[in-house]
């Protein structure tokens, strides 16, 4: 079954120049490939060829330089030969020794002789100081600080005049006392009870201020009326007659 699929003979190669020629051929094809876009640049993408020609961009410029610090001045503290009209001992010893000259000594602090250059027309054995010290001595001292307020007046203790007193205790008082008058609607609607107001007495006795502090709403309104017209004997405290601040009941009763 298998015998015809072999083939009989030894196998031969291809001769050598065959071999050459296609390796040549091979090498020209390269060459050609390579050189043609050389040759015809038109043919390339001109896409590919701006990126190559266009430049790179410039770097940025530099920072600026720092400013510049401002220069330090040196200011030579020239020492002073005199204080006070007394000749100074330096310091240090000086490498070159100054000659003091006669004219730039500084004017005596005091005498009674002239100086050169004074006012013309001046009167000889002038006071010390001149013109100078009269205006100094003219100048007015300042004023003495003024004298501290006095202390205020001790405070007198204010006067009593009202004092809070139970409704029982006062009620005692009552020199005229009007009945309520008892509402209608109030009797119909069989409504009774006690009204609480809040009252200050004046001094004559009579009712000064008066504000409900609870009760039938039905019996309010007749309970102010009544007690708005009660008078009460004047309270004495020390001799004098004082407010009072105490609390009235009005009682209602259906057998009233």
């Amino acid at each position: 079954m298998f015998e015809q699929t072999f083939v009989d003979g030894v196998g031969k190669t291809n001769k050598s120049w065959t071999v050459m020629v296609s390796f040549i051929g091979q090498i020209v094809l390269i060459v050609v490939a390579v050189i043609l876009p050389l040759i015809y640049t038109d043919v390339l993408p001109s896409t590919t060829l701006q990126s190559f020609l266009v430049a790179p961009p410039p770097p940025p410029p530099p920072p600026p330089p720092p400013a510049a610090a401002p220069p330090v001045k040196v200011v030579k503290v020239i020492p002073r030969q005199f204080d006070a009209g007394k000749l100074m001992a330096p310091k240090s010893v000086p490498k070159d020794i100054a000659v003091i000259k006669e004219d730039e000594l500084p004017p005596p602090a005091s005498g009674v002789a002239g100086v050169v250059g004074g006012v013309a027309g001046g009167s000889v054995g002038g006071s010390v100081g001149g013109v100078l010290g009269g205006i100094i001595g003219a100048v007015p001292t300042a004023a003495p600080p003024p004298p501290p307020p006095p202390p205020p007046p001790a405070k007198k203790e204010a006067p009593i005049t009202r004092i809070k007193v139970g409704g029982n205790v006062q009620g005692a008082m009552i020199l005229k006392k009007i009945a309520p008058v008892y509402p209608q609607l109030a009797k119909s609607a069989r409504v009774s009870g006690v009204v609480h107001l809040s009252a200050v007495i004046a001094k004559d006795g009579t009712i000064q201020e008066l504000k409900v502090i609870n009760g039938p709403a039905l019996l309010i309104t007749a309970a102010v009326d009544a007690v708005k017209q009660w008078v009460y004997r004047p309270t004495m405290l020390n001799g004098e007659a004082v407010q009072v601040e105490t609390t009235i009941d009005v009682n209602f009763t259906l057998n009233q």
